[in-house]
């Protein structure tokens, strides 16, 4: 990557689909973390993350507008040194309103979370391939009782985004592989 594309706000970006595997893949990430934090680096910088997690859904799609985002422990019964990572990222009004502003303009329905924050799903891929936590995100929630038609129809509504220097990572896997 040559510096003007790791410079450019404004660089075209990928959608990912990456795992964020059980909570203890923030201490103990290995193969698939190494690849995280090796894709992170061969893309140029986003200017904002939408950041879908499998761990937040909703009736209809909703995006977080928070302007700091809390990390979000929704687990229990882990080593304790996981429930004091912190993902301290910040919230992307302007990119917060350009997905609301998408999604609605696919004529799909849309809400807001102001306070909204990251749970595992989002901050523990988040944090190994950007553990500055200096990339702005946005969350945005999936509808999984809402089937395959409306999911793809939602990344269509926000596939434009991805030319304005916004990344799309999704997170997930068939298996947390406890």
């Amino acid at each position: 990557m040559t510096k003007s594309q790791a410079m450019d706000p404004y660089a075209e970006q990928p959608a990912l689909f990456v795992p964020h595997g059980a909570p203890t893949f923030a201490l103990r990430p290995g193969a698939a973390g190494a690849a995280l934090v090796r894709q992170a680096g061969r893309r140029p910088r986003p200017r904002a993350i939408i950041a879908v997690s499998a761990h937040w859904d909703t009736a209809v799609p909703t995006v977080g507008v928070a302007p700091r985002l809390d990390t979000i422990h929704d687990f229990s019964g882990f080593p304790r040194e996981l429930y004091e990572l912190r993902y301290p990222a910040t919230g992307c009004p302007e990119a917060a309103h350009e997905v609301f502003t998408a999604i609605a303009e696919a004529g799909l329905p849309v809400a807001v979370d102001p306070v909204r924050g990251l749970d595992h799903g989002a901050w523990v891929p988040l944090r190994l391939m950007f553990p500055d936590a200096d990339v702005p995100v946005v969350p945005l929630s999936i509808q999984p009782e809402a089937g395959p038609a409306h999911s793809l129809a939602v990344g269509h509504a926000l596939e434009g985004l991805r030319a304005r220097g916004v990344l799309l990572v999704a997170s997930g896997t068939l298996t947390h592989h406890l």
